[in-house]
């Protein structure tokens, strides 16, 4: 089973989304749901997602679990709830309660845009995630370089909550060579067997008109390295990848990038791990 572990819905006509200022944002800011991606998923014989938040909204999470409900191949979502709030733990149990709540599988917030880079060490979010781990689920972290020693400090503070790096940390794939700096902040996760990291997020980071499967090559080998094959998924970030690549252009170009791996190492990176990490409902129980 290959399972897509990070991709959105959205529609700007009825929230606002900061992220997509800008007329360089112009080609997705319309909607997007599961009738538009159904397609995607046929042709590129994917048959379980996991849906992502995209704004620090309660309602946007509810709205998720209910789409989640409703849609066959939605396994997972991970939501937004306020880490800051005294009554985290109290929020996160009545989305278990909702319509789909059961589809509950990690929590997710906005990091790299955070004015501090140490804001996963505050008090109160550290309090915050200790509840996310209570409540059974999975943090992804959406963080960039100078939020990855934030979130080395967190992981290694809290090792029975299991977190999962969103998009490789987005490494700066553009300047046309290796990162030397994400590099660094990123190797000392490798020692850190509750991080995994998603194979997501690089055809945005890489030149949008022009990258190619040797520009992300790079990446792909050292995270491959640091992480190794069960510790690592595939994610498309639709539809923000559409801003370079389309979905199966997406699906090809990881698939082409991960050639040096045993043959082994695929079906665990394209959909047993996220299906083990995350704790999805696939229906191969029913």
């Amino acid at each position: 089973m290959i399972v897509d572990a990070h991709h959105h819905f959205w529609d700007p006509a009825q929230a606002d989304y900061p992220w997509m200022a800008g007329d360089a944002m112009a080609p997705i800011r319309r909607a997007f749901g599961p009738d538009d991606l159904r397609p995607l998923l046929q042709q590129a014989g994917i048959e379980r997602t996991v849906l992502v938040q995209t704004r620090s909204s309660l309602a946007e999470t509810i709205e998720f679990l209910a789409v989640a409900a409703a849609t066959d191949f939605v396994a997972g979502v991970v939501g937004w709830v306020d880490l800051a709030d005294p009554n985290v733990g109290r929020a996160l149990g009545d989305l278990k309660q909702r319509p789909g709540g059961n589809l509950l599988v990690g929590v997710r917030h906005q990091v790299h845009d955070e004015v501090d880079a140490a804001w996963l060490c505050r008090e109160d979010v550290r309090r915050g995630l200790s509840a996310v781990e209570a409540a059974g689920l999975v943090y992804d972290l959406l963080v960039k370089t100078p939020q990855l020693p934030a979130a080395l400090d967190t992981a290694r503070s809290l090792p029975r909550l299991h977190f999962v790096i969103d998009h490789i940390a987005k490494p700066r794939i553009t300047a046309g060579r290796q990162d030397a700096a994400w590099a660094d902040a990123m190797a000392p996760f490798s020692e850190l067997p509750n991080v995994s990291c998603k194979l997501s997020g690089m055809v945005t980071e890489a030149d949008w008109a022009a990258w190619t499967v040797e520009d992300l090559q790079p990446y792909v080998r050292n995270v491959v390295g640091w992480f190794g094959e069960n510790r690592l998924m595939f994610g498309s970030d639709w539809p923000v990848c559409l801003l370079a690549a389309s979905y199966g252009q997406v699906v090809e170009a990881l698939q082409q990038a991960l050639w040096e791996i045993p043959e082994g190492a695929r079906p665990k990176i394209m959909g047993a791990n996220a299906v083990r990490i995350y704790g999805l409902a696939t229906g191969a129980e029913e």
